[in-house]
């Protein structure tokens, strides 16, 4: 047979020693010529989608229409050329959105001017506070965000994210406030105020986005339309009611006559190229927000890429996933943006329109520049009682109070974690709202990890199962204790057990052995090897004998190295609880 050749290897080898951000993304090496309508479609259908949300989440982070517009165009293209995932779409989403808003109110007044170089500095932060994570593997950071804190995070910044648009719904006029709660006294101080204009053509707005998808793929599936027609046409809703909205404003002179705030002036929007001014004490005072912003933002990324991803059974590479972002936000930041993200909204509509690959991305940000050359003058007359009912509508969703009741139901533990961080980002701000959810959490973890189940275990009937003794029918032989552990053996718990096995022993005054089942210990640490060492001396001076049994193979390799097995003794260790029981107190039957 002849031998393989061996060329495959080095090059294995040396892509691995590759740098993260410059390995050649997965798509391109599958991608056929055949997919490029499909990518052409699916690029129309996101910017349809993106052009008015850029321009929306541009006001809710407090900054000029065009900002958003330059988010989308090169974290667009660069994601596309070093992402991992094939349907995300970057650029700026609601949430980051929000946190850009609260991190450049922290600065207090800012012109317009000085607010614009401040997110291009929080973006350049970001990007390479993310870039770095991803060239260190550090996205297991994220992981300190529990589900109930980013469930109870979501559902309140979709409720702040309401309210912070609601005085534009209602055409009034006051400054933004730093906190939430400050927020809705302001509205309940100036509702007397509401306009009857901005009223009406807000809450239009959110009617038609609400109603236009379902109508509309109900009528074009009734008549038989194309695929590429249904995919498209839904979701071109807030598009129709930005183009609708301006039209009604020009025609009709509301700015003028009727007193209904427009967006004014939007330039065009070009790419600038050139690295933000920067400042040590901007840079240290954006720092909090630029962390928050970059765990939650990979966050929210890595969660839609993946999702999509399970779907069509690809991988998506968390390291790589942060280079790319990281990048993004750099090249936003070097074109005059602000902080972008993975959008779920506009990922799914890609995912839906047929996307095949990274080049719908390229797609849409050529349909975004042609806009921006070719519409940006016109969209002065762009009523921000419009912009305001796309936020409102894009982040109904976040507000899950299904979940949230389920997490409850589940663990009230949890669902004080959730409530805490709801509560606290209300009360305290975005930022500080999570670092409570995520220290309470934390404790409840140490809480549960100080004070870990101990089951007293017997046999179920004759068979080779032992069970806890409380929840099931079995025989205990008083020869022996049998415990299953299921937490670690760390320093956080050992003071407990050190409390608790010697008041199981103690109710057993013919006890010969002890046995530790170790089904359910992962990891033994310094403090919880002592802890072997003190119940073993401590059990041998009652003449009664410390056993271990189904310890895993990473513990044992840890406890081998402690010479420990050596010292208590190798037959002290056990492969299963059956055959530790049979030997320690064999039954009549095998005896």
């Amino acid at each position: 047979m002849p031998e393989a050749p061996a060329s495959p290897r080095p090059a294995s080898r040396a892509r691995s020693r590759a740098p993260l951000g410059l390995r050649q993304p997965p798509w391109w090496k599958s991608y056929r010529r055949g997919h490029f309508v499909a990518d052409l479609l699916a690029g129309l259908v996101v910017a349809a989608l993106l052009v008015p949300q850029a321009m929306a989440y541009a006001m809710l982070a407090g900054l000029p229409a065009q900002a958003g517009l330059v988010s989308c165009l090169a974290p667009l293209v660069v994601y596309a050329l070093l992402g991992t995932s094939r349907t995300l779409s970057v650029g700026p989403v609601a949430i980051v959105s929000l946190l850009v808003a609260d991190g450049l109110a922290m600065l207090g007044p800012l012109s317009t001017e000085r607010a614009l170089a401040a997110a291009a500095l929080l973006a350049l932060e970001m990007g390479l506070l993310q870039l770095a994570m991803g060239l260190l593997r550090a996205g297991f950071l994220v992981n300190f965000l529990s589900h109930p804190v980013v469930l109870g995070y979501t559902s309140a910044a979709a409720l702040v994210i309401a309210f912070s648009q609601a005085k534009h719904l209602l055409g009034l006029a006051f400054p933004r406030d730093v906190l939430p709660w400050e927020t809705l006294v302001s509205l309940a101080t100036h509702v007397g105020e509401t306009k009857a204009i901005a009223l009406l053509v807000g809450g239009g707005a959110i009617a038609l986005l609400a109603l236009f998808p379902r109508v509309m793929k109900k009528l074009l599936a009734r008549a038989g339309s194309p695929r590429w027609l249904r995919a498209l046409a839904p979701r071109c809703a807030p598009l129709l009611v930005v183009v609708g909205g301006t039209a009604l404003a020009y025609a009709f002179g509301l700015h003028a006559s009727a007193g209904l705030a427009v967006v004014g002036e939007v330039p065009p929007a070009l790419p600038s190229f050139e690295l933000p001014a920067i400042d040590l004490e901007l840079l240290r005072a954006l720092l909090p927000a630029a962390a928050a912003i970059a765990c939650l933002g990979f966050l929210e990324s890595y969660s839609v890429a993946q999702t999509l991803a399970s779907r069509r059974r690809e991988h998506v590479h968390p390291s790589r996933e942060l280079v790319a972002l990281g990048c993004a936000n750099l090249a936003s930041a070097c074109t005059g943006g602000f902080p972008v993200s993975g959008g779920v909204s506009r990922s799914m509509a890609n995912a839906g329109a047929g996307a095949r690959s990274q080049v719908a991305s390229l797609a849409t940000a050529l349909f975004v520049l042609l806009t921006v050359l070719a519409l940006t003058p016109l969209l002065r007359h762009l009523p921000r009682a419009i912009l305001a009912a796309i936020i409102v509508m894009a982040v109904a969703p976040l507000l899950d109070l299904g979940a949230a009741r389920r997490i409850w139901k589940y663990s009230k533990a949890d669902g004080w974690a959730l409530i805490a961080t709801f509560v606290g980002v209300f009360a305290l701000g975005v930022g500080s709202g999570i670092a409570v959810g995520v220290l309470l959490s934390l404790s409840i973890y140490l809480a549960r990890s100080a004070r870990p189940h101990i089951a007293v275990v017997g046999r179920v009937g004759d068979s080779e199962s032992y069970r806890n003794v409380k929840r099931y029918q079995v025989h205990v032989d008083p020869r022996v204790l049998a415990i299953r552990i299921d937490e670690n053996l760390m320093f956080s718990n050992v003071r407990y057990l050190e409390q608790r096995i010697p008041q199981l022993v103690a109710q057993k005054p013919g006890l010969k052995h002890v046995l530790l089942i170790a089904s359910g210990i992962n990891l033994i640490d310094a403090s919880g090897l002592r802890f072997l060492e003190l119940v073993s001396e401590m059990l041998a001076s009652g003449k009664v004998e410390l056993h271990l049994a189904e310890v895993k193979g990473p513990v044992m390799d840890k406890l081998e190295r402690a010479d420990f097995p050596a010292r208590l003794g190798r037959d002290h260790f056990h492969l299963s609880t059956h055959e530790a029981m049979e030997r320690l107190a064999p039954s009549e039957s095998s005896g």
